[in-house]
C-alpha cells in the first residue's frame, strides 16, 4: 500500500472520529457552547475559563479545523501524484469540495443560531443539507482511499448493472439519513414521556411539522434496509473478488444492527430526554 493510500485511510478514520465527537456535542447539549460566534468561540480564539459545554464544542471545532487541513493535504498530494482525469485525483477533489461546504454549512448553523431549542424551518433545512454533505464527504474519502489502495473488485462492480442499483442505494441512504436527522430534531425539541404519547403526537393535525414528519423515518428505514440487504446479495452473486464479497456481508450485518439499534432507541425513548436539550444534527462537521 502506498504512502498516499495510508494517509487517505488515516484521514478517513480521523474524519469519522470528528463526526462521532459531533454526535457527543449533540448528546450533551453543547451545540451552543461557543455562542453565535464563528470561527471564534464566544469572541475569543481560545476561550478562557470556559464552561464544560464550551470545552466540548470548542474541541469539536478545533478537530474539524484540523480535519480540513488534512483533507486539503489529501487534495494537494493527489494533484501532485496523479494525472488529470485519474479517478483517484477526482475523488480527492470531491473530498476537498465537500469539506469546504461542510465548514460553510457548519458556520451557517452557528451564525444564524440554528442550534439549541430553535425549531425554525431554516434549521430543519440546514440540518438536512449538513447531513447530506457529510455523507457525500465520507463517500468521497472512502472512494479516494479505495482507489489509492488499488483494491480489486471495483472494476467488476462498475461494469455490471449493480452499479445503477448501488446509485439507488446511495440516494435512498441519503434520504433515510435526512429523515433521521429531522426525526432526531423533532424528538429533541418536542420530547414525550412515553411511546404512546409520542405516537399520538405524530398523528395530531395540530402538531408541529417536525413531529408529523417523525413517522416517515421508521418506514423509510425498513424499506431501505430490505433493499440494501437484497442489493448486498446481488453483489455477492455477481462479484468473485473475496474482498468485495466480505464487504457485502458486512453491509448486511451493519443494516441489521442499525435496524436493531433503531428499535431499541425507540423503545427506550433514548432521544426523548426532556431534561437534556441539545442541538440535533450536529453529528457532522462544523
Amino acid at each position: 500500500m502506498s504512502r498516499y493510500a495510508k494517509y487517505s485511510w488515516g484521514v478517513l478514520l480521523f474524519t469519522l472520529i470528528v463526526i462521532l465527537w459531533g454526535a457527543y456535542v449533540r448528546a450533551t447539549g453543547s451545540g451552543a457552547g461557543c455562542g453565535s460566534h464563528w470561527p471564534l468561540c464566544n469572541g475569543e480564539v481560545i476561550p478562557r475559563a470556559p464552561r464544560i459545554e464550551t470545552v466540548i464544542e470548542f474541541t469539536h471545532r478545533a478537530s474539524s479545523g484540523l480535519d480540513f487541513i488534512l483533507v486539503l493535504g489529501l487534495f494537494v498530494w493527489a494533484l501532485r501524484s496523479y494525472p488529470k482525469g485519474d479517478p483517484t485525483r477526482q475523488a480527492a477533489s470531491f473530498s476537498f469540495l465537500f469539506i469546504v461546504t461542510e465548514a460553510l454549512v457548519g458556520a451557517g448553523l452557528v451564525l444564524f443560531e440554528w442550534v439549541d431549542q430553535d425549531a425554525s424551518t431554516g434549521r430543519a433545512i440546514s440540518i438536512v443539507i449538513h447531513l447530506v454533505n457529510t455523507f457525500l464527504l465520507l463517500a468521497s474519502l472512502v472512494v479516494t482511499s479505495w482507489l489509492a489502495s488499488a483494491f480489486p473488485g471495483w472494476a467488476d462492480v462498475k461494469k455490471k448493472p449493480s452499479m445503477a442499483l448501488l446509485g439507488i442505494g446511495l440516494f435512498g441512504t441519503i434520504v433515510l439519513g435526512a429523515s433521521g436527522a429531522l426525526n432526531a430534531l423533532g424528538d429533541t425539541l418536542f420530547p414525550t414521556s412515553s411511546l404512546i404519547q409520542g405516537i399520538q403526537q405524530d398523528f395530531s393535525a395540530t402538531a408541529h411539522f417536525l413531529i408529523r414528519l417523525r413517522v416517515l423515518h421508521p418506514s423509510i428505514a425498513v424499506f431501505m434496509g430490505a433493499y440494501l440487504i437484497i442489493l448486498a446479495g446481488i453483489i455477492r452473486l455477481q462479484v468473485q473478488q473475496p474482498v468485495m464479497r466480505r464487504i457485502a456481508r458486512l453491509l448486511t450485518v451493519g443494516i441489521l444492527l442499525q435496524l436493531g439499534a433503531g428499535v431499541i432507541n425507540l423503545l427506550l425513548l433514548a432521544s426523548l430526554d426532556a431534561n437534556r436539550p441539545s442541538a440535533p444534527g450536529r453529528f457532522s462537521l462544523d
